[in-house]
């Protein structure tokens, strides 16, 4: 199945829902548009059944460039009350993959800027090619990563996060997935070949127990260790009454037998 809004394509096959946002000759700037069609697109494969992980990737050799620079111009004219109105909806955009039930993989090719930057890296895996760039090149314009430094801050180093917002300089792929921004990198023409095969294993996988453990991992963060600790045995109890559990225990002990 496929679908096709005005700047994002949305494709469901063998379990996995895929986002493409689809402006190439925009570089795949967020425009309003695109952050209410990826609302929309990601609440669509959320109430998918068929769906057990969702995919985000950008159309033509960029993944992301960051926010539309025409609406940027436009909002220095506007009041604060619109300009708090257009950004409630990237906000939402932000939160609503972290919540999200079903895990969220970035495929990044090329350029992850700014606001696009952010957006894979809000995302639960992040799987890049050997020549894709990261970075948040927004005080160079005079500029703040506001709201992606709530997102960069849980996965950097808070002097690394400084640097990168400050400096605003950009990064290699393998520089990203060192400094903890990416998952795995992968040569040029193995992205789309790998890097799907471990999303479709992920795919294979209990999706209640993969939601399970996106709950827990990310709800966790603002719990004492007393209270961490009292969350993951609710989840193991949980987990133990799952179908999937009773099913992955009876094959395991099948083989072994």
């Amino acid at each position: 199945m496929s679908e096709e809004h005005a700047s994002l394509l949305v494709e469901v096959d063998g379990g996995i829902g895929r986002l493409t946002l689809n402006r190439p000759e925009k570089r795949n700037a967020l425009d309003r548009s695109l952050v209410l069609a990826l609302l929309q697109g990601l609440g669509q494969l959320e109430a998918d059944a068929a769906v057990t992980v969702v995919t985000i990737e950008g159309a033509g050799d960029d993944f992301c460039a960051g926010a539309d620079l025409a609406e940027l111009e436009v909002a220095t004219r506007a009041t604060v009350p619109e300009n708090l109105l257009a950004v409630s909806s990237l906000a939402q955009l932000f939160v609503q993959i972290r919540t999200l039930r079903k895990p969220v993989v970035a495929l990044v090719r090329g350029r992850a800027l700014a606001g696009g930057c952010g957006l894979a890296v809000a995302c639960d895996l992040v799987l890049a090619s050997e020549s894709a760039s990261f970075g948040f090149p927004e005080t160079s314009i005079g500029f703040v990563p506001a709201m992606v430094t709530a997102i960069l801050r849980r996965n950097v180093s808070e002097k690394r996060a400084f640097a990168m917002v400050a400096l605003g300089e950009s990064y290699s792929a393998a520089e990203a997935e060192r400094f903890g921004l990416v998952s795995r990198v992968y040569p040029e023409d193995r992205l789309s070949t790998e890097g799907l095969d471990l999303v479709r294993k992920l795919a294979g996988h209990s999706a209640t127990a993969v939601m399970l453990a996106k709950r827990l991992l990310y709800e966790q963060e603002t719990l004492s260790f007393d209270s961490a600790i009292q969350m993951g045995a609710y989840i193991n109890v949980l987990a133990r009454t799952t179908e999937s559990k009773k099913e992955g225990v009876r094959t395991f002990l099948n083989r072994r037998s």
